[in-house]
């Protein structure tokens, strides 16, 4: 539901913003200590203006700051005329976006940027809902929240009623619009534009703890918001042009979120979607498994990685792979120095791991995937990390740094079966072209991926390990290779299956301690 009287105070506060960045400084007769400031002033707008959109949180609260300025100071917003503009006071006439807000703000006050985490939980926000015909969705109804207003009896001082004004004016101003503060709060991600019709823009989804969830409450007010959404979003380091010519572009925000932006004719329609890293944390293994038997995993990982191993951690988008490839991390020698490569810059390990070795490279409108490995062949790293593996080019590279280059490699892929991840390894080398043998090119994945980690998530987001698979090449044999299950999940418990080869275990202990081989033996019952 449009609001005229909110649109009204973003022209007047637009038109403010204006005045000040035109305003000729020589002909107000400042002092020069008052042209300095004002000089600054301005410089620090400006700046703000253009980065408070993408990410940059202290450019954000700068702009909402200015515009708190505008509203008291300007156009003399106060207790007595605050509701012409939102209805506090009258339940009757609040929209239902104008009452998320508000339960927002109020979570917003005790919980930060847990808000909508903690919103979610208190009101089982993210559990499967039953349809008519007993299958299960995520949304999010208009009802639901009416009824979590109600039940809130929330009380609203004139500074927080102003609070909630200002947000309002700045996501319509210079924001991102009805997800604006939702992008800021922790979860795994946002995206909007990809559902509903050109009459019904409620296409707003969350992805929180592993779920989709589908904010059916939530709409954009046009076609043209989307857009400016859209347009805006993905701008952090000038990325280039998002034009017809070029329909999507991939990039990250201050924050280090994941943007993607489409648009059409690549499109059907302007679409989003970000992709959020602050709820990815330094976990241990033993933190993220939460089923019984983790230990187990926990054992089997741990002697993976610190034997050096070559790991593929698969799994469906949400199941948690980049999370536990940062957890394997840990289990790696921190003498080891690391080297990543990434489409777009999102592991940011670095930050997790602040005291490790660590240097990330991307490929570039000049600089291709080839030359960066090349390149980092030059830089002394020990262990290279690919973020993900998703194309011939980077599966190519893969086996190159598998076999050369490197002491070992990890990466993730959306492989369902470790047979699927073979074959996929297999039919990227044979399109790349860098075999046009399919027996040698699968010789080649066989010999380069030691253990597949594949990772699951069920109906309710619940997230574990279905299996540690180990990959054992075969010799003089019509078949490459076979697979042996060295952990599985079954009925919610982690079970120790197949040994670990005995080539593999002479493999690994090249590199433990004469203790923790006897650990290894302990744990393995040999």
């Amino acid at each position: 539901m449009i609001n005229n009287k909110i649109d009204e105070l973003i022209f007047r506060v637009s038109d403010e913003f204006n005045g000040i960045l035109r305003a000729n400084l020589y002909e107000i007769g400042l002092n020069d200590d008052e042209m300095t400031k004002l000089k600054k002033r301005k410089r620090e707008m400006r700046t703000a203006l253009k980065n408070c959109g993408i990410g940059d949180l202290d450019a954000k609260n700068y702009i909402k700051s200015c515009i708190k300025d505008i509203l008291i100071k300007k156009i003399n917003i106060t207790e007595d005329n605050i509701e012409e503009y939102i209805s506090f006071s009258n339940v009757d006439k609040l929209s239902v976006r104008e009452k998320f807000d508000i339960l927002l703000y109020c979570y917003k006050k005790e919980e930060g940027d847990y808000a909508l985490v903690s919103l979610c939980d208190k009101y089982r926000l993210a559990e499967p809902v039953q349809n008519k015909d007993n299958s299960f969705s995520y949304y999010v109804s208009v009802d639901a929240i009416e009824d979590i207003f109600e039940e809130e009896r929330i009380y609203l001082s004139f500074v927080d009623k102003l609070e909630i004004l200002v947000q309002r004016v700045y996501a319509g101003y210079k924001g991102l619009g009805v997800i604006d503060e939702l992008r800021d709060m922790v979860i795994d991600g946002i995206s909007g534009g990809v559902s509903g019709t050109e009459d019904m823009l409620n296409s707003i989804w969350i992805f929180i703890k592993g779920k989709t969830v589908h904010l059916q409450f939530l709409e954009f007010e046009s076609e043209k918001e989307l857009e400016r959404i859209c347009m805006n979003i993905y701008r952090f380091g000038y990325p280039g042009q998002f034009s017809m010519a070029r329909g999507y572009v991939v990039n990250e925000m201050k924050d280090h979120s994941r943007v993607v932006v489409v648009r059409p004719p690549f499109s059907e329609s302007f679409a989003f979607f970000v992709r959020k890293f602050n709820t990815i944390e330094n976990h241990t293994v033993k933190e993220l498994l939460t089923d019984e038997g983790s230990d187990i995993v926990e054992n089997v990982i741990k002697f993976i990685v610190k034997g050096c191993r070559v790991v593929g951690i698969t799994g469906a988008q949400g199941s948690g792979k980049t999370t536990m490839l940062m957890a394997l991390i840990g289990f790696i020698h921190p003498a080891y120095t690391l080297r990543i490569q990434e489409m777009a810059f999102e592991l940011h390990l670095r930050e997790v791991y602040p005291d490790r070795n660590i240097l990330t490279f991307r490929e570039t409108d000049t600089v291709n995937g080839q030359d960066a490995l090349d390149l980092q062949k030059k830089t002394d790293g020990t262990v290279n990390i690919l973020g993900e593996v998703a194309s011939a080019p980077v599966s190519s590279w893969l086996v190159q740094m598998s076999m050369v280059g490197s002491l070992f490699t990890m990466f993730t892929h959306h492989a369902k079966t470790t047979k699927a991840l073979i074959k996929y390894m297999r039919n990227c080398l044979l399109s790349h072209g860098a075999f046009t043998n399919e027996r040698i090119a699968e010789e080649q994945v066989v010999d380069a991926i030691n253990f597949d980690i594949h990772m699951e998530k069920d109906i309710k987001g619940h997230r574990y390990i279905e299996r540690i698979t180990e990959i054992v090449p075969l010799e003089n044999s019509s078949e490459l290779y076979r697979t042996r299950d060295i952990v599985r999940y079954i009925d919610g418990r982690y079970i120790l299956g197949d040994k670990i080869s005995e080539n593999t275990k002479k493999e690994i202990f090249r590199y433990l301690s004469s203790d923790e081989q006897e650990e290894y033996n302990v744990i393995f019952g040999l």
